[in-house]
């Protein structure tokens, strides 16, 4: 394998090339609009996405733009980059390829013919790290940055089955408090948006929107569910990553729905074929933590020498259990601070991330858990508890000096062999 150059992934999912060319599409239209004077915006992946979806002022998620760069292989130079410009090249890596790459000034070499110039970046300050690196982002670009407050919960004893009294009683299961802030804050953005860009918020078209991202997370649901319960899995996590990652970006589109129901049409269609991702699927593995979006063929080469899959990730995961608010009459605001209050306490809360791995793992009937650059102390001790046996790797996702897929391959054939494949034999005779 020649260095610096991943594993390409496998294509399994007509609907993934179809999902990624659209984006490409679209990502086009943006510059043209903006090109036109039209406003544009950057956001992280907890910010508020659905008030500029209802104001139809475009933007792109940190998250993916970081992905898309890690693809094309340029993270090694746009975290250079970051050090020669004399920011850190080792704390908050996944949200500062972006400022990497622009500090690049290589505009010929932008992934995707680049980004156009933003006029506003928002995030919620969930880290320390995270203010600064927004508002040297917008400095260097020209755009004002919105920072919108975290907070974090305050009872001593969390519920920990979120997933199942979120979508409905989001209300009740959540502090008032944090709801009414985070409501502050958003009726804020409002109006900063309206006063800097010329649109105007409709409360209908934003009630639009927040049904369609319900009816996109349904689809999601029965997505995750229709694989947890299939063995052999027609798909792998390898192709439902990209497949989930882009249209959770375009949640509260038509196209983000249709998206998300196009994923689960092919993988039934798929399953009712008697296709599968590895038709000598032996083990069932659990991917926690973000992609290797630069060698997402990785997870593919277990299915050859095991006949192991990687049948979860956290993007479809949290695409069916994270996002669903359903309004039944209720304040859509609200209902949207519901879905932003808690978000990343999901995957990284301890009492609340471990409890729903562990969920998932046993839904899916995962052999083994695969945890990459997470800090999964809690997450880890219960899944072993439960007899299910965990790989913790340190290292960035982004960050190809803290991993490389040879020695990561090594590692994980012996974890298969010695603690994994174990547990799949008793499984398959139980």
């Amino acid at each position: 394998m020649a260095e610096g150059i991943g594993i390409r992934r496998r294509g399994e999912l007509a609907v993934t090339r179809d999902i990624v060319n659209h984006q490409r599409e679209w990502l086009s239209e943006v510059r043209e609009r903006v090109a036109g004077g039209e406003p544009f915006a950057v956001l992280s992946a907890d910010a508020p996405h659905e008030i500029y979806r209802a104001m139809d002022i475009p933007y792109v998620v940190v998250q993916w733009w970081s992905s898309i760069i890690a693809a094309k292989q340029r993270a090694p130079k746009a975290l250079a980059a970051l050090k020669e410009a004399g920011y850190p090249d080792d704390r908050e890596q996944y949200n500062a390829l972006g400022l990497g790459e622009l500090l690049l000034d290589e505009p010929a070499g932008a992934p995707w013919g680049g980004l156009p110039t933003p006029t506003i970046f928002q995030a919620p300050m969930a880290t320390d790290g995270m203010r600064k690196l927004f508002e040297l982002w917008a400095r260097e670009t020209g755009a004002a940055f919105y920072p919108i407050e975290h907070t974090i919960d305050p009872r001593p004893d969390l519920p920990t089955d979120w997933w199942e009294r979120l979508p409905h009683h989001w209300d009740e299961f959540l502090p008032h408090e944090r709801l009414r802030l985070m409501v502050e804050e958003l009726t804020g953005l409002v109006r900063v948006l309206e006063e800097t860009t010329g649109k105007t918020f409709s409360e209908s078209r934003f009630i639009e929107v927040m049904t369609l991202a319900n009816e996109q997370s349904e689809w999601s649901r029965r997505t995750r569910d229709l694989i947890a319960a299939s063995v052999p899995v027609p798909v792998s996590a390898a192709e439902t990553m990209t497949a989930t990652m882009i249209p959770q970006w375009h949640r509260g589109s038509p196209w983000g729905r249709d998206a998300a129901r196009g994923l689960f049409d092919e993988v039934a269609a798929r399953h009712e074929a008697g296709q599968a991702a590895c038709p000598d699927e032996r083990i069932r593995l659990m991917w926690l933590g973000r992609a290797l979006w630069s060698s997402l063929g990785f997870y593919q080469q277990f299915e050859r020498r095991h006949g192991a899959v990687f049948v979860w990730s956290m993007y479809l995961g949290l695409a069916a259990d994270a996002y669903l608010r359903y309004l039944d009459g209720r304040d859509p605001l609200r209902a949207l601070a519901a879905r932003f209050v808690p978000m990343g306490e999901e995957i990284r809360m301890p009492s609340w991330s471990a409890a729903w791995h562990l969920k998932e793992a046993k839904l899916h009937q995962v052999d083994g858990v695969v945890s990459f650059g997470e800090d999964d102390f809690f997450s880890s001790r219960l899944l072993e508890q439960a007899g299910i046996p965990v790989f913790s790797i340190a290292a960035s996702n982004v960050d190809r000096r803290t991993w490389d897929e040879d020695s990561l391959s090594v590692a994980l054939d012996e974890f298969i062999e010695v603690r994994v494949r174990p547990v799949a034999a008793r499984r398959a005779s139980s």
